[in-house]
């Protein structure tokens, strides 16, 4: 069914165009509260910092952290322009450090899941020849390396780094995804006190009070996924169904495929694209989420589109066009995304706005913890 292979899905947010001041190297605190999320670049640090190692009196830094993210690169440090490095973040929601020094690589993983939406204390120090991960006191994580082509004794400047990595991504001995929604608050970063330099894309982004399991959508921007992208993706005959499951209003899903030659009509100026649009229609301007979950199923066949949804809601489908530009986009909270039966995981993307959180809703209406 190559009608099906170059399928892309859109979950749209509202149609709106935002300018926003941006500020090359902005400095900011890093005591405060921290959004990790909300990024244009994956590997790229939100923040950085740099200090003489001989300023530096103590090899200890300790924040608070919450997430409901199963991976993605939290604390980064390394001395001698990266040649020494080590990186914190999780996988399957469980702690791992890696560190590269001279011609050895470590990757240790272990400890409690740290997932689960609650605030925790960490703490990572060096002692010696050691490196120990503490969380809320008790000690996780402690990794032992010696080479004997090392150093004893460092001279340079030591950088530290937020949510991504200042060496390529090469260098990991455990490959991982490095996107990471998740808060960071009461930072203490070894004795440093200066302020920390952002990327020059970083735009400050709360912190909800309390989160759920989900993805946001605040009303700005898009999450696209090309499905011949997708892992174990197969285009039977039976089509493809997405499955949408949450509680949201506006658009919710654009579909654009080179071959729906029976279901959907050209576009004006192109004879190889179509595309439609499916939204709820609003009874009213309110753009609250609707109080009740809400389910939506689409299956695509070679020659029909078949919704489903529970409760049952009104629906329209629209092709592409000027009309489009007027729809109300999505707001809300969807709990869980299916394509075939699989979850999607919007840290995944082929494209997403910096608006939009990957696992994380607010569990009331918007009210921000910083």
């Amino acid at each position: 069914m190559d009608y099906l292979k170059e399928l892309v899905i859109l979950l749209l947010g509202p149609y709106l165009i935002l300018l926003c001041r941006r500020v090359s190297g902005e400095q900011i605190s890093g005591k405060g509260v921290i959004n990790l999320a909300h990024r244009q670049s994956k590997w790229t640090p939100l923040m950085q910092t740099s200090a003489n190692l001989s300023d530096i009196t103590s090899i200890r830094s300790f924040f608070e952290f919450r997430t409901l993210d199963p991976e993605g690169a939290v604390f980064y440090g390394d001395t001698k322009e990266g040649q020494d490095w080590f990186v914190l973040s999780l996988r399957d929601g469980i702690p791992e450090m890696q560190i590269g020094k001279a011609d050895i690589l470590v990757s240790v993983k272990g400890g409690r899941k740290l997932n689960d939406g609650a605030w925790h204390l960490l703490e990572v120090r060096s002692e010696g020849k050691f490196v120990v991960l503490e969380v809320n006191n008790n000690v996780e994580l402690i990794v032992g390396l010696h080479s004997k082509l090392a150093e004893d004794e460092l001279t340079g400047k030591i950088r530290l780094a937020l949510g991504g990595m200042l060496v390529d991504k090469q260098k990991l001995f455990h490959p991982f995804e490095p996107e990471m929604d998740a808060c960071i608050r009461g930072g203490h970063w070894l004795n440093l006190s200066t302020p920390w330099d952002a990327d020059s894309t970083w735009e400050h982004q709360h912190c909800f009070s309390e989160i759920k399991k989900g993805s946001y959508f605040p009303g700005t921007g898009v999450a696209m996924f090309n499905t011949s992208d997708l892992p174990g993706l197969k285009t039977e005959e039976a089509g493809i169904t997405v499955e949408i499951f949450g509680s949201w209003t506006g658009t919710t899903l654009s579909l654009q495929s080179t071959g729906f030659e029976y279901v959907l009509r050209e576009l004006e100026g192109n004879k190889d694209v179509k595309e439609v649009q499916l939204g709820l229609k609003e009874g009213s301007e309110s753009v609250a989420p609707p109080h009740e979950p809400a389910t939506l199923t689409f299956t695509i066949l070679k020659h029909s589109l078949v919704v489903n949804s529970k409760p049952e809601l009104e629906t329209e489908s629209k092709f592409a066009s000027e009309e489009a530009k007027n729809t109300h986009y999505l707001r809300g909270c969807l709990e869980k995304i299916l394509v075939q039966g699989q979850v999607i995981d919007l840290d995944r993307a082929l494209y997403k706005h910096t608006a939009v959180s990957s696992h994380s809703c607010p569990t009331e209406a918007l009210i921000l913890a910083g």
